[in-house]
């Protein structure tokens, strides 16, 4: 995870976080904002859902299961993010809705769900967004 987040200038972490010390871990690589996920609890330093000015667009961090079953779909209609990135489901995901982008970066941590660990990286210049998602060694 170190080297697939290595020079990032910010750390979004879409919820599930698994305790203060993968926060403590996180920022030493770069600032992290998080959200709690429904395995966190809520609270502080975790927000139910962040809103961000990146570059000249509007990033909105949740983690999803605010909505049941998170789809690109619902989370298109109910947030008026740029850029909308969510966690929940733990599988990577990368939808595009005309200048609207919607991200899962997976799940960093131990594989689950069958499917191979993952995180974002997310490249923002201006009012253009570019994601790549970046599969960690298991």
């Amino acid at each position: 995870m170190f080297e697939a987040l290595h020079g990032v200038s910010r750390i979004f972490h879409a919820g599930d976080v698994g305790g203060r010390s993968v926060l403590d871990e996180l920022e030493a690589i770069a600032p992290v904002i998080a959200v709690y996920g429904n395995v966190d609890p809520p609270g502080p330093p975790l927000e139910a859902r962040h809103v961000a000015e990146v570059g000249e667009l509007t990033l909105h961090l949740s983690h999803g299961h605010e909505l049941g079953s998170p789809t690109p779909d619902r989370l298109l209609d109910r947030y008026s993010g740029d850029v909308l990135v969510y966690g929940h489901t733990h599988r990577a995901l990368v939808h595009r809705r005309g200048d609207r982008l919607v991200i899962n970066p997976g799940a960093a941590g131990p594989k689950r769900f069958n499917v191979l660990p993952s995180v974002a990286r997310l490249t923002i210049a201006g009012r253009h967004a570019e994601v790549e998602i970046v599969q960690l060694r298991a």
